[in-house]
């Protein structure tokens, strides 16, 4: 399972503690707030991308949306996200789980500047029903992104 990839990958900083496994849903910015009694932009949602021949992952805040036109001047093609089962097979985790943390290789991470705005976020941990609250430095540090972009709206 994702989950102990993630969990094991946090492990390796001593932070496997706060890995949050929930008893409830958190597989949508909505369901991740109420689970976690926090705003709905404070969630990290991890968006799955193709571009060219590789998979990009944008981290965003809860209540942003990706600008089209932002996105291709980023990367020189149009948002094309992966269904649902590219994202398990490329990524290594499914819908609702998808996170930063233990990808596969070769998968590039970029953080958008919509969480800039967040002492500390909520991105998931490789399954439907946990998390964990990272500063922003934090996020950047076990990311392993390849930068920030403004690729949303808002």
């Amino acid at each position: 399972m994702a989950i102990e990839k993630v969990k094991a990958y946090f492990r390796e900083y001593g932070m496997e503690e706060r890995v949050r496994e929930l008893d409830v849903s958190s597989a949508t910015v909505e369901l991740a707030a109420a689970a976690l009694h926090c705003e709905p932009q404070r969630i990290a949602k991890t968006l799955s991308f193709m571009v060219s021949d590789h998979v990009v992952l944008v981290v965003a805040a809860g209540d942003t949306k990706i600008d089209n036109p932002k996105y291709k001047a980023q990367f020189g093609t149009k948002a094309k996200m992966l269904t649902p089962e590219d994202a398990e097979t490329l990524v290594g985790h499914a819908v609702g789980g998808v996170c930063p943390f233990a990808v596969n290789e070769g998968v590039e991470v970029y953080l958008d500047v919509s969480l800039k705005r967040f002492e500390t976020v909520f991105p998931a941990c490789g399954s439907g029903n946990s998390a964990i609250e990272l500063t922003i430095p934090e996020l950047e540090q076990y990311s392993g992104y390849a930068g920030w972009i403004d690729v949303c709206k808002g």
